[in-house]
């Protein structure tokens, strides 16, 4: 199975609410999702779905390294440090995706945590 088709499959076990198989997929080309954005994105998603917060906060934050204009990353990343119990650090992520988006979800953390 090709790097395509594993994320694609990855992609569809994540839709489907089974990131640790998300996971498992993507394994073998780890490395070669992560030199992609989509690839960290869906690396991402997955960790952060099986609770692995370090490694979905590490991925996150290599998104917005990239691209610091990514609302939704920005969002996740700010998801990401408030289950780690860290509210002061997501409220910072979370004002910048309201500000790039005023999404009322994203509007809604950033309440909550203020």
């Amino acid at each position: 199975m090709d790097v395509v088709d594993r994320y694609l499959l990855a992609q569809t076990y994540l839709d489907d609410g089974a990131p640790l198989a998300a996971l498992e997929t993507v394994r073998a080309v780890e490395q070669e999702l992560a030199g992609s954005a989509a690839g960290l994105l869906l690396l991402a998603r997955a960790y952060y779905h099986s609770a692995q917060l370090g490694r979905a906060e590490r991925a996150f934050a290599r998104i917005v390294e990239l691209d610091p204009t990514d609302d939704y990353a920005r969002f996740a990343l700010g998801r990401t440090l408030e289950r780690q119990s860290r509210p002061a650090e997501a409220a910072a992520h979370y004002r910048i995706a309201a500000a790039l988006s005023p999404r009322p979800d994203y509007l809604e953390r950033l309440a909550a945590v203020a």
